[in-house]
Protein backbone atom coordinates (compact mmCIF):
# COMPACT_ATOMS: atom_id res chain seq x y z
CA UNK A 1 0.00 0.00 0.00
CA UNK A 2 1.42 3.40 -0.89
CA UNK A 3 0.27 6.92 -0.15
CA UNK A 4 0.53 9.90 -2.46
CA UNK A 5 -0.56 13.25 -1.03
CA UNK A 6 -1.66 15.97 -3.40
CA UNK A 7 -1.05 19.45 -2.07
CA UNK A 8 -3.72 21.96 -3.04
CA UNK A 9 -2.44 24.91 -1.02
CA UNK A 10 0.99 26.41 -0.84
CA UNK A 11 3.00 26.09 2.34
CA UNK A 12 3.14 29.77 3.19
CA UNK A 13 1.57 30.86 6.46
CA UNK A 14 -1.95 32.26 6.58
CA UNK A 15 -2.94 35.44 8.35
CA UNK A 16 -3.34 33.47 11.54
CA UNK A 17 -0.81 32.48 14.13
CA UNK A 18 -2.36 29.02 14.36
CA UNK A 19 -1.76 26.57 11.55
CA UNK A 20 -0.07 27.26 8.29
CA UNK A 21 -1.46 25.72 5.14
CA UNK A 22 1.33 23.16 5.32
CA UNK A 23 0.21 22.21 8.86
CA UNK A 24 -3.30 21.44 7.67
CA UNK A 25 -2.01 19.50 4.70
CA UNK A 26 0.21 17.36 6.93
CA UNK A 27 -2.72 16.51 9.19
CA UNK A 28 -4.94 15.64 6.22
CA UNK A 29 -2.18 13.43 4.83
CA UNK A 30 -1.93 11.77 8.26
CA UNK A 31 -5.67 11.07 8.18
CA UNK A 32 -5.50 9.69 4.64
CA UNK A 33 -2.74 7.28 5.61
CA UNK A 34 -4.42 6.33 8.89
CA UNK A 35 -7.76 5.52 7.23
CA UNK A 36 -6.48 4.23 3.90
CA UNK A 37 -8.84 6.60 2.07
CA UNK A 38 -8.61 10.11 0.60
CA UNK A 39 -9.49 12.72 3.23
CA UNK A 40 -10.76 16.23 2.48
CA UNK A 41 -10.77 19.11 4.98
CA UNK A 42 -13.30 21.92 4.66
CA UNK A 43 -14.18 24.76 6.99
CA UNK A 44 -17.68 25.08 8.40
CA UNK A 45 -18.73 27.05 5.33
CA UNK A 46 -17.77 24.07 3.13
CA UNK A 47 -14.76 25.85 1.65
CA UNK A 48 -11.82 23.61 0.87
CA UNK A 49 -8.69 23.87 3.02
CA UNK A 50 -6.71 20.78 1.94
CA UNK A 51 -7.13 17.26 0.61
CA UNK A 52 -5.01 14.15 0.27
CA UNK A 53 -5.14 11.77 -2.69
CA UNK A 54 -4.59 8.22 -1.48
CA UNK A 55 -3.59 5.54 -3.95
CA UNK A 56 -4.13 2.03 -2.64
CA UNK A 57 -2.66 -0.15 -5.39
CA UNK A 58 -4.79 1.56 -7.97
CA UNK A 59 -8.12 0.38 -6.60
CA UNK A 60 -9.45 3.93 -6.23
CA UNK A 61 -10.73 4.79 -9.68
CA UNK A 62 -10.93 8.61 -10.10
CA UNK A 63 -13.65 8.16 -12.71
CA UNK A 64 -16.13 7.21 -9.97
CA UNK A 65 -15.66 10.47 -8.07
CA UNK A 66 -19.05 12.15 -7.99
CA UNK A 67 -19.81 15.71 -9.15
CA UNK A 68 -20.08 17.04 -5.59
CA UNK A 69 -16.54 16.00 -4.63
CA UNK A 70 -15.11 17.01 -8.00
CA UNK A 71 -16.62 20.50 -7.76
CA UNK A 72 -15.41 20.91 -4.19
CA UNK A 73 -11.82 20.13 -5.18
CA UNK A 74 -11.77 22.13 -8.41
CA UNK A 75 -13.58 25.26 -7.19
CA UNK A 76 -12.56 24.99 -3.51
CA UNK A 77 -16.14 25.36 -2.33
CA UNK A 78 -19.56 23.68 -2.36
CA UNK A 79 -22.89 25.19 -3.33
CA UNK A 80 -25.45 26.33 -0.78
CA UNK A 81 -27.73 23.46 -1.84
CA UNK A 82 -25.01 20.86 -1.25
CA UNK A 83 -24.22 22.40 2.13
CA UNK A 84 -27.87 22.32 3.20
CA UNK A 85 -28.21 18.71 2.03
CA UNK A 86 -25.23 17.45 4.05
CA UNK A 87 -26.19 19.51 7.10
CA UNK A 88 -29.54 17.74 6.99
CA UNK A 89 -27.76 14.64 8.31
CA UNK A 90 -26.96 16.43 11.57
CA UNK A 91 -23.25 16.99 11.01
CA UNK A 92 -23.34 20.44 12.67
CA UNK A 93 -24.42 18.80 15.97
CA UNK A 94 -22.48 15.54 15.74
CA UNK A 95 -19.52 14.84 18.01
CA UNK A 96 -18.44 11.68 16.22
CA UNK A 97 -18.35 10.20 12.70
CA UNK A 98 -21.52 10.50 10.59
CA UNK A 99 -22.15 8.12 7.70
CA UNK A 100 -24.03 9.56 4.74
CA UNK A 101 -25.44 7.16 2.16
CA UNK A 102 -24.99 7.60 -1.60
CA UNK A 103 -27.77 9.65 -3.21
CA UNK A 104 -27.30 9.79 -7.02
CA UNK A 105 -30.18 12.25 -7.50
CA UNK A 106 -28.22 14.73 -5.36
CA UNK A 107 -24.99 14.14 -7.29
CA UNK A 108 -23.56 12.04 -4.42
CA UNK A 109 -22.72 8.77 -6.15
CA UNK A 110 -20.57 7.49 -3.31
CA UNK A 111 -21.32 7.45 0.38
CA UNK A 112 -19.42 9.68 2.77
CA UNK A 113 -18.04 9.51 6.27
CA UNK A 114 -18.01 12.94 7.89
CA UNK A 115 -15.72 13.62 10.86
CA UNK A 116 -16.78 16.87 12.56
CA UNK A 117 -13.86 19.13 13.49
CA UNK A 118 -14.70 20.72 16.83
CA UNK A 119 -12.95 22.82 19.43
CA UNK A 120 -14.47 23.39 22.85
CA UNK A 121 -17.81 22.18 21.59
CA UNK A 122 -17.93 24.45 18.53
CA UNK A 123 -17.87 22.93 15.04
CA UNK A 124 -15.18 24.62 12.93
CA UNK A 125 -15.01 22.33 9.93
CA UNK A 126 -15.40 18.83 8.54
CA UNK A 127 -13.16 16.02 7.36
CA UNK A 128 -14.75 14.01 4.55
CA UNK A 129 -13.96 10.48 3.43
CA UNK A 130 -15.36 8.52 0.52
CA UNK A 131 -16.96 5.47 2.14
CA UNK A 132 -15.56 2.13 1.06
CA UNK A 133 -16.40 -1.53 1.62
CA UNK A 134 -15.09 -2.41 4.09
CA UNK A 135 -14.85 1.08 5.50
CA UNK A 136 -12.60 2.24 8.32
CA UNK A 137 -12.89 0.36 11.60
CA UNK A 138 -14.16 1.92 14.80
CA UNK A 139 -10.62 1.93 16.11
CA UNK A 140 -9.37 3.78 13.02
CA UNK A 141 -12.19 6.30 13.29
CA UNK A 142 -11.43 6.92 16.97
CA UNK A 143 -7.80 7.60 16.09
CA UNK A 144 -8.93 9.86 13.26
CA UNK A 145 -11.13 11.88 15.62
CA UNK A 146 -8.06 12.54 17.76
CA UNK A 147 -6.40 14.04 14.69
CA UNK A 148 -9.46 16.19 13.97
CA UNK A 149 -9.15 17.58 17.51
CA UNK A 150 -5.66 18.82 16.61
CA UNK A 151 -7.07 20.38 13.43
CA UNK A 152 -9.80 22.04 15.50
CA UNK A 153 -7.24 23.62 17.80
CA UNK A 154 -5.36 25.06 14.82
CA UNK A 155 -8.56 26.41 13.24
CA UNK A 156 -9.64 27.97 16.55
CA UNK A 157 -6.26 29.64 17.00
CA UNK A 158 -6.36 30.95 13.45
CA UNK A 159 -9.94 32.17 13.84
CA UNK A 160 -9.01 34.07 17.01
CA UNK A 161 -6.07 35.76 15.34
CA UNK A 162 -8.25 36.54 12.33
CA UNK A 163 -10.80 38.15 14.65
CA UNK A 164 -8.03 40.27 16.21
CA UNK A 165 -6.84 41.43 12.79
CA UNK A 166 -10.41 42.16 11.77
CA UNK A 167 -10.93 44.33 14.83
CA UNK A 168 -7.65 46.19 14.29
CA UNK A 169 -8.31 46.80 10.58
CA UNK A 170 -11.80 48.10 11.37
CA UNK A 171 -10.32 50.45 13.97
CA UNK A 172 -7.97 51.89 11.34
CA UNK A 173 -10.71 52.39 8.75
CA UNK A 174 -13.30 53.90 11.10
CA UNK A 175 -11.06 56.10 13.28
CA UNK A 176 -12.50 59.61 13.64
CA UNK A 177 -9.32 61.35 14.80
CA UNK A 178 -5.75 61.22 13.55
CA UNK A 179 -4.36 60.05 16.89
CA UNK A 180 -6.90 57.23 17.02
CA UNK A 181 -5.91 56.13 13.54
CA UNK A 182 -2.21 56.30 14.42
CA UNK A 183 -2.76 54.04 17.42
CA UNK A 184 -4.84 51.60 15.38
CA UNK A 185 -2.21 51.47 12.63
CA UNK A 186 0.46 50.71 15.23
CA UNK A 187 -1.63 47.81 16.59
CA UNK A 188 -2.26 46.44 13.11
CA UNK A 189 1.42 46.79 12.21
CA UNK A 190 2.41 44.85 15.32
CA UNK A 191 -0.05 42.06 14.53
CA UNK A 192 1.05 41.74 10.91
CA UNK A 193 4.76 41.83 11.60
CA UNK A 194 6.96 41.90 8.46
CA UNK A 195 3.88 41.68 6.23
CA UNK A 196 2.94 45.22 7.28
CA UNK A 197 5.64 46.66 5.02
CA UNK A 198 4.80 44.66 1.88
CA UNK A 199 2.91 46.13 -1.12
CA UNK A 200 -0.85 45.88 -0.76
CA UNK A 201 -4.19 47.23 -1.92
CA UNK A 202 -7.52 47.67 -0.17
CA UNK A 203 -10.72 46.13 -1.55
CA UNK A 204 -14.28 47.27 -0.78
CA UNK A 205 -17.31 45.08 -1.53
CA UNK A 206 -20.58 46.95 -1.03
CA UNK A 207 -23.15 46.54 0.17
CA UNK A 208 -22.33 43.20 1.83
CA UNK A 209 -25.57 41.19 2.11
CA UNK A 210 -25.25 40.39 5.82
CA UNK A 211 -24.33 42.44 8.86
CA UNK A 212 -23.65 39.28 10.91
CA UNK A 213 -19.88 39.07 11.62
CA UNK A 214 -20.13 35.27 11.67
CA UNK A 215 -21.41 35.41 8.12
CA UNK A 216 -18.29 37.08 6.77
CA UNK A 217 -15.93 34.88 4.77
CA UNK A 218 -12.71 33.57 6.24
CA UNK A 219 -9.52 35.35 5.25
CA UNK A 220 -8.10 31.90 4.45
CA UNK A 221 -10.61 31.42 1.63
CA UNK A 222 -9.55 34.60 -0.19
CA UNK A 223 -6.10 34.17 -1.78
CA UNK A 224 -3.71 36.96 -0.87
CA UNK A 225 -5.90 38.28 1.94
CA UNK A 226 -4.16 39.61 5.03
CA UNK A 227 -7.10 40.99 7.00
CA UNK A 228 -10.85 41.37 6.48
CA UNK A 229 -13.59 43.24 8.33
CA UNK A 230 -17.08 44.69 8.02
CA UNK A 231 -17.39 48.50 7.88
CA UNK A 232 -20.60 50.62 8.02
CA UNK A 233 -21.96 51.53 4.59
CA UNK A 234 -24.69 54.14 4.72
CA UNK A 235 -27.36 54.17 7.39
CA UNK A 236 -28.24 50.49 7.68
CA UNK A 237 -25.81 48.47 5.55
CA UNK A 238 -22.23 47.27 5.79
CA UNK A 239 -19.41 46.86 3.33
CA UNK A 240 -16.60 44.35 3.43
CA UNK A 241 -13.04 45.67 3.61
CA UNK A 242 -10.11 43.48 2.62
CA UNK A 243 -6.38 44.11 2.87
CA UNK A 244 -4.65 42.19 0.06
CA UNK A 245 -0.95 41.47 -0.34
CA UNK A 246 0.62 42.29 -3.70
CA UNK A 247 3.85 41.02 -5.20
CA UNK A 248 4.48 44.45 -6.65
CA UNK A 249 2.84 47.88 -6.64
CA UNK A 250 2.70 47.52 -10.43
CA UNK A 251 0.41 44.46 -10.41
CA UNK A 252 -2.99 44.62 -8.67
CA UNK A 253 -4.29 41.30 -10.04
CA UNK A 254 -4.36 39.65 -6.58
CA UNK A 255 -6.67 42.41 -5.34
CA UNK A 256 -9.05 42.29 -8.32
CA UNK A 257 -9.09 38.48 -8.09
CA UNK A 258 -9.93 38.67 -4.39
CA UNK A 259 -12.74 41.11 -5.13
CA UNK A 260 -14.11 38.80 -7.81
CA UNK A 261 -14.00 35.87 -5.43
CA UNK A 262 -15.99 37.75 -2.80
CA UNK A 263 -18.60 38.71 -5.40
CA UNK A 264 -18.83 35.04 -6.43
CA UNK A 265 -19.53 34.22 -2.81
CA UNK A 266 -22.40 36.72 -2.76
CA UNK A 267 -23.80 35.17 -5.94
CA UNK A 268 -23.50 31.64 -4.55
CA UNK A 269 -25.35 32.70 -1.38
CA UNK A 270 -28.26 34.49 -3.03
CA UNK A 271 -28.47 34.52 -6.81
CA UNK A 272 -31.57 36.71 -6.70
CA UNK A 273 -30.32 39.27 -4.19
CA UNK A 274 -27.05 40.50 -5.62
CA UNK A 275 -28.32 43.52 -7.58
CA UNK A 276 -26.25 46.59 -6.81
CA UNK A 277 -23.38 44.72 -5.13
CA UNK A 278 -20.02 45.76 -6.57
CA UNK A 279 -16.37 45.97 -5.60
CA UNK A 280 -13.69 48.64 -5.69
CA UNK A 281 -9.90 48.39 -5.49
CA UNK A 282 -7.61 51.16 -4.24
CA UNK A 283 -4.37 52.26 -5.84
CA UNK A 284 -1.53 50.00 -4.63
CA UNK A 285 0.82 51.24 -1.93
CA UNK A 286 3.52 50.02 0.45
CA UNK A 287 3.08 50.24 4.21
CA UNK A 288 0.07 50.97 6.40
CA UNK A 289 0.36 54.70 7.09
CA UNK A 290 -2.04 55.65 4.29
CA UNK A 291 -4.73 53.00 4.84
CA UNK A 292 -7.42 55.64 5.40
CA UNK A 293 -6.84 57.08 1.93
CA UNK A 294 -6.71 53.59 0.42
CA UNK A 295 -10.08 52.75 1.98
CA UNK A 296 -11.58 56.00 0.64
CA UNK A 297 -10.32 55.08 -2.84
CA UNK A 298 -11.68 51.53 -2.66
CA UNK A 299 -15.06 52.79 -1.43
CA UNK A 300 -15.17 55.40 -4.20
CA UNK A 301 -14.38 52.76 -6.82
CA UNK A 302 -17.14 50.51 -5.46
CA UNK A 303 -19.61 53.40 -5.65
CA UNK A 304 -18.54 54.07 -9.24
CA UNK A 305 -18.99 50.40 -10.13
CA UNK A 306 -22.52 50.52 -8.73
CA UNK A 307 -23.26 53.74 -10.62
CA UNK A 308 -21.78 52.87 -14.02
CA UNK A 309 -22.27 49.47 -15.63
CA UNK A 310 -19.06 49.90 -17.64
CA UNK A 311 -17.04 49.78 -14.40
CA UNK A 312 -18.87 46.81 -12.86
CA UNK A 313 -18.46 44.44 -11.22
CA UNK A 314 -14.93 45.35 -10.01
CA UNK A 315 -13.63 48.89 -10.49
CA UNK A 316 -10.12 50.14 -9.86
CA UNK A 317 -9.81 53.64 -8.42
CA UNK A 318 -7.25 54.52 -11.09
CA UNK A 319 -9.83 53.77 -13.82
CA UNK A 320 -12.95 55.64 -12.69
CA UNK A 321 -12.03 59.03 -14.20
CA UNK A 322 -14.25 61.92 -13.04
CA UNK A 323 -15.76 59.74 -10.31
CA UNK A 324 -12.49 60.14 -8.41
CA UNK A 325 -13.55 63.75 -7.83
CA UNK A 326 -17.31 63.28 -7.65
CA UNK A 327 -17.16 60.58 -4.98
CA UNK A 328 -15.03 62.88 -2.82
CA UNK A 329 -17.74 65.56 -2.71
CA UNK A 330 -20.33 65.73 0.08
CA UNK A 331 -23.55 63.95 -0.99
CA UNK A 332 -25.57 67.07 -1.89
CA UNK A 333 -22.83 69.38 -3.10
CA UNK A 334 -23.19 68.33 -6.76
CA UNK A 335 -26.96 68.87 -6.81
CA UNK A 336 -27.16 72.25 -8.52
CA UNK A 337 -30.65 73.84 -8.56
CA UNK A 338 -30.37 74.69 -12.26
CA UNK A 339 -30.40 70.97 -13.10
CA UNK A 340 -33.13 69.93 -10.67
CA UNK A 341 -36.01 70.00 -13.15
CA UNK A 342 -34.05 68.00 -15.75
CA UNK A 343 -33.40 65.23 -13.22
CA UNK A 344 -37.07 64.62 -12.51
CA UNK A 345 -38.52 61.27 -13.70
CA UNK A 346 -40.63 63.09 -16.30
CA UNK A 347 -37.51 64.18 -18.18
CA UNK A 348 -35.47 60.97 -17.97
CA UNK A 349 -35.01 60.76 -21.74
CA UNK A 350 -33.85 64.38 -22.00
CA UNK A 351 -31.33 63.79 -19.20
CA UNK A 352 -29.98 60.72 -20.94
CA UNK A 353 -29.71 62.63 -24.21
CA UNK A 354 -27.75 65.42 -22.52
CA UNK A 355 -25.40 62.96 -20.81
CA UNK A 356 -24.64 61.03 -23.99
CA UNK A 357 -24.11 64.32 -25.87
CA UNK A 358 -21.62 65.53 -23.26
CA UNK A 359 -19.94 62.10 -23.05
CA UNK A 360 -19.36 62.37 -26.80
CA UNK A 361 -17.74 65.81 -26.48
CA UNK A 362 -20.71 67.54 -28.10
CA UNK A 363 -20.41 65.61 -31.40
CA UNK A 364 -23.96 65.55 -32.77
CA UNK A 365 -23.38 62.75 -35.28
CA UNK A 366 -21.96 60.29 -32.73
CA UNK A 367 -24.63 61.21 -30.19
CA UNK A 368 -27.53 60.73 -32.63
CA UNK A 369 -26.10 57.39 -33.76
CA UNK A 370 -25.74 56.10 -30.20
CA UNK A 371 -29.25 57.23 -29.26
CA UNK A 372 -30.71 55.93 -32.52
CA UNK A 373 -32.44 59.21 -33.36
CA UNK A 374 -32.35 61.69 -36.22
CA UNK A 375 -30.14 64.76 -35.81
CA UNK A 376 -33.14 67.07 -35.85
CA UNK A 377 -34.64 65.08 -32.98
CA UNK A 378 -31.36 65.44 -31.10
CA UNK A 379 -31.25 69.20 -31.65
CA UNK A 380 -34.84 69.53 -30.44
CA UNK A 381 -34.06 67.60 -27.26
CA UNK A 382 -30.96 69.67 -26.56
CA UNK A 383 -32.94 72.88 -26.94
CA UNK A 384 -35.46 71.52 -24.41
CA UNK A 385 -32.56 70.80 -22.04
CA UNK A 386 -31.42 74.43 -22.33
CA UNK A 387 -34.97 75.68 -21.69
CA UNK A 388 -35.37 73.51 -18.55
CA UNK A 389 -31.99 74.37 -17.06
CA UNK A 390 -31.28 77.86 -18.29
CA UNK A 391 -27.81 76.62 -19.30
CA UNK A 392 -26.10 77.34 -22.61
CA UNK A 393 -24.68 74.13 -24.12
CA UNK A 394 -22.30 76.23 -26.21
CA UNK A 395 -20.68 77.52 -23.01
CA UNK A 396 -17.89 75.36 -21.57
CA UNK A 397 -18.60 76.11 -17.92
CA UNK A 398 -22.33 75.45 -18.32
CA UNK A 399 -21.54 72.16 -20.03
CA UNK A 400 -19.15 71.21 -17.20
CA UNK A 401 -21.79 71.99 -14.56
CA UNK A 402 -24.43 69.93 -16.36
CA UNK A 403 -22.07 67.03 -16.97
CA UNK A 404 -21.01 66.89 -13.30
CA UNK A 405 -24.60 67.01 -12.11
CA UNK A 406 -25.65 64.21 -14.46
CA UNK A 407 -22.79 61.98 -13.31
CA UNK A 408 -23.26 62.80 -9.64
CA UNK A 409 -26.94 61.78 -9.68
CA UNK A 410 -25.87 58.15 -10.20
CA UNK A 411 -24.08 58.18 -6.87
Amino acid sequence: MRQNARVTSDSRGTAGTGGTRGDYQELVDELSELLGAPATLENRDFELIAFGAYDSEGDLDPTVLDPVRTRSILTRRSTAAVRAWFEGFGITRATGPVRIPPTPEAGVYRGRVCLPVRHRGVVLGYVWLLDTDPGPTERQLAAAMAVTARIGALLADEAQHGADLSRELRAVLTAERDWQRDMAVAELRSALGPRADTPHAVVCVAPWPSADPDDAPSVRTVPGATALCAVPWGAAAVSLALLVRLRSVDVVTPATSAAGRLLERVTARDAGGTAGVAAGVSAPRTGLADLGTAWAQASAAARAARAEARFAPVAQWTDIGPYRLLTALPPRSAQDPAVGALLSPAHRELARTAEVYLDRAGQAGRTAAELGVHRQTLYYRLSRVEQLTGLDLDDGEDRLLLHMALKARRL
